[in-house]
C-alpha cells in the first residue's frame, strides 16, 4: 500500500531524515519507535504532506500510495486519496462540540449515507462520544480527546490512518484502550502507520516495527523480532517481563486479526 523509498527531509537547510524506506502493506500496522528529535513525525508529515506548513521540505526520495505519487499533493488532495493524520496533541476544535468536531472529519466525503454510516461506527468504537455529543470538545478529558481525533480522523473513511503519538500523556488503562481501538481499526481494513514512544503499547498492536535513530533506520523487522531483540528491551521495554507481555499480546493479536471485522469504509 504505502512505500516509502530514500526519503531525505530537512528543515532550512537541516537534515531531519536521511535515506528513510518504510513500507506499509495493506492491512498491516507498522509501528515507528524512536526517542525524541529521531524524525519520527517529520516521517507522518512528509507522507501527509504537511510539512511546507511548518518549514520542511522534501530534498530525496519518493512516497506513494499503491504507485501513485504523493510527494508534491497539497494535505486535501492526500486525504483524498486515503491517507489521514491524527498529529501529536490531538488538536481538535476546542469550543465546537463533540458532534461538530466528527463532522467536520467526515466534511470532504459526498455519500451522506456512508457518511452516518461511519459515524454510527465511530460512536460504537467510543461510546463516551456517544454520551457527550453535544458538549464543547474542550471539556473531554485527555483520553476522551485522543478518542475524539481518532474519531475525527476516521470520519474521512482511511485507506491509511497515520498516528502520532496517541498514548502521549494517558493514564496507562487508556493507553491499553487505545491499543485495543487500534487493533480493531486495523482489524476491520484500515492500514496503521504508528509514531509511538510507547514501545510495549506500539509492539503489542504492530505488524512490523522500524527504529529511527538521528533521522535513520537503525532496526526494523516483525514486531515479535524487534521485542526479542535485546538492544529494544533495554532502551523501550523495560525487561523481561514487559517483553514476554508483548509477545503473549502478539500471539493474541494475531488470532484477533484472522476473524472478520465490521468496520465498513
Amino acid at each position: 500500500m504505502l512505500s516509502v523509498s530514500g526519503l531525505e527531509v530537512s528543515y532550512g537547510g537541516v537534515r531531519a531524515l536521511r535515506g528513510v524506506s518504510v513500507d506499509v502493506p495493506g492491512r498491516g500496522v507498522v509501528a515507528v519507535l524512536g526517542s525524541n528529535g529521531a524524525g519520527k513525525s517529520t516521517l507522518l508529515r512528509a507522507v501527509s504532506g504537511t510539512l511546507r506548513g511548518i518549514g520542511g521540505a522534501i530534498d530525496a526520495g519518493t512516497i506513494e500510495l499503491d504507485g501513485q505519487r504523493l510527494n508534491g499533493r497539497p494535505p486535501a488532495a492526500i486525504v483524498g486519496d486515503g491517507v489521514v493524520q491524527v498529529p501529536e496533541g490531538r488538536r481538535i476544535f476546542t469550543r465546537l462540540t463533540v458532534d461538530e468536531n466528527l463532522r467536520i472529519g467526515g466534511f470532504s466525503r459526498g455519500d451522506r449515507v456512508a457518511k452516518a454510516r461511519t459515524r454510527v461506527r465511530v460512536l460504537e468504537l467510543f461510546p463516551i462520544l456517544h454520551d457527550r455529543r453535544h458538549e464543547p470538545a474542550g471539556l473531554l478529558s485527555g483520553g476522551q480527546q485522543q478518542m475524539l481525533a481518532i474519531g475525527r480522523a476516521l470520519m474521512a473513511s482511511p485507506r491509511l490512518l497515520l498516528l502520532d503519538e496517541p498514548s502521549l500523556g494517558l493514564a496507562p488503562q487508556i493507553v491499553t484502550y487505545i491499543g485495543q481501538v487500534i487493533r480493531a481499526i486495523n482489524g476491520q481494513g484500515t492500514a496503521v502507520l504508528l509514531v509511538e514512544q510507547n514501545a510495549t503499547m506500539a509492539l503489542q498492536v504492530a505488524t512490523q516495527a522500524v527504529v529511527l535513530t538521528v533521522g535513520e533506520v537503525s532496526l526494523r523487522g516483525t514486531a515479535a523480532e524487534l521485542a526479542r531483540d535485546e538492544r529494544i528491551r533495554k532502551l523501550y521495554l523495560g525487561g523481561a517481563e514487559s517483553t514476554a507481555r508483548v509477545l503473549r499480546s502478539l500471539a493474541g493479536a494475531r488470532a484477533q486479526r484472522n476473524r472478520p471485522g465490521r468496520w465498513v469504509r
